[in-house]
């Protein structure tokens, strides 16, 4: 099996400055192509540390990639030690990427100088790729005992855009063995919860398949299907995820890696139906998540971020003794306010939020308490969920969870 190594550079990542997401991003692209990474590593802006770091990954790996360091300042030096690494001596220009780094600068109202210049030049013994994103120029080094390193930019939407292109020439080099995977997405089941519930069917898995559980506070948990082979192997596959949808029913909501919002927008587009938000708590995060999906004008309206109760009262037309009687984190209160903004917009759907995302709470809604309403066609529902996180953390779970039971009620519309 082919073997590949993921490499960041960048003291700007070990001090945790940023976080690296593009090796995750690479790793998933290249097991799509029966690649197995075996190693993730991280290289500080180093000369001597990069040249002998990537030295050992080339021993290892038939295939390295690199990203970080190509940038036009003075701690940006993966160029020259990987020109030291390979032996290169010679430079050359690549006169098709100076053209996009002029246009790129032009564009930005700036002045093309000798530092952008100089990101144009590579070592003469690699094989350049054209970066059409960005101003650092991509670098593949290729041995004569089969192996490669690919030199990619560290900014992460230059990567993305980039890599299919670095794909495209591994493809070209390496007959990789083929990997099926198949995903099922699920909401409102822990973990642990979720694992307990199939453990008789993954017990009887095939020893050759391997199941993965990937949670995430706004996705839920991620159910990753792998086995080595080709047709039949797919086959195999689909037949055990087919047996695996009947054990957890209406907790998928998707079968590839997808996400709540983007799956709302396949239940609301092209339907004529709309949905509106009301926030509290959430502070307007299920609005953001709704409008990050590409074509969400056709299906939503707006929202209220309510933060303050006299934006509850006067906007939302919350009654402000049912605040008083019931509390303004309640059951009543999340569906006045989904009543209220759905009246407001004239959405075919509304949700809202309401709830302690901490610090603080008391008695009966301690910290992490979320109260989610919608409202619809066919009435209002409301639910409660507790959690027992950190604010940031709350707040993420309590916009997934009213994203969800948005969901459940559209589908049962």
């Amino acid at each position: 099996m082919i073997k590949a190594s993921i490499c960041t550079i960048g003291d700007e990542i070990l001090i945790g400055q940023i976080v690296d997401t593009n090796s995750s991003m690479i790793s998933r692209r290249l097991g799509e192509l029966g690649i197995e990474v075996t190693r993730m590593l991280s290289i500080s802006d180093n000369h001597k540390e990069i040249v002998e770091s990537l030295r050992s990954e080339m021993q290892r790996n038939d295939i390295v990639i690199v990203t970080g360091g190509l940038g036009p300042t003075k701690d940006d030096i993966t160029k020259p030690a990987l020109a030291e690494l390979f032996g290169c001596t010679q430079w050359k220009m690549v006169d098709a990427q100076l053209e996009i780094i002029k246009e790129i600068l032009h564009s930005r109202g700036l002045d093309v100088l000798d530092i952008n210049v100089d990101q144009a030049k590579v070592p003469a013994c690699c094989q350049p790729i054209l970066n059409h994103y960005g101003t650092a120029a991509i670098m593949a080094f290729h041995t004569e005992e089969g192996k490669s390193l690919y030199s990619m930019p560290g900014v992460p939407h230059e990567t993305m855009n980039a890599l299919p292109d670095v794909l495209a020439d591994i493809k070209s080099r390496y007959a990789a063995g083929c990997i099926v995977h198949r995903t099922i997405m699920t909401y409102g089941m822990a973990e642990s919860a979720l694992s307990k519930l199939i453990a008789p069917w993954e017990d009887a898995l095939p020893s050759d398949m391997h199941l993965a559980y990937l949670p995430n506070t706004l996705t839920g948990v991620r159910l990753r299907l792998s086995v080595k082979g080709g047709e039949q192997s797919a086959m195999r596959a689909d037949k055990q995820l087919a047996a695996l949808k009947e054990i957890i029913g209406d907790y998928i909501y998707s079968e590839s890696d997808d996400t709540l919002e983007n799956t709302i927008g396949r239940l609301l587009r092209g339907s004529g139906k709309t949905v509106s938000a009301a926030e509290s708590c959430t502070g307007g995060m299920i609005s953001h998540l709704l409008t990050c999906v590409p074509g969400a004008s056709e299906y939503y309206l707006g929202g209220v971020c309510s933060y303050a109760i006299s934006v509850k009262e006067k906007v939302l037309g919350v009654d402000p003794q049912l605040i008083v009687d019931r509390g303004v984190v309640s059951s009543e209160v999340a569906a006045a306010m989904a009543e209220g903004v759905r009246k407001l917009t004239g959405s075919t759907y509304s949700v809202s939020t309401t709830g302690l995302a901490g610090p603080g709470g008391d008695a009966n809604n301690p910290e992490g308490t979320v109260w989610i309403g919608v409202s619809g066609p066919h009435g209002t529902i409301t639910a409660k969920r507790q959690y027992h996180n950190d604010r940031q953390r709350n707040i993420e779970r309590f916009s997934a969870s009213a994203l969800d039971l948005l969901r459940r009620y559209i589908l049962e519309d």
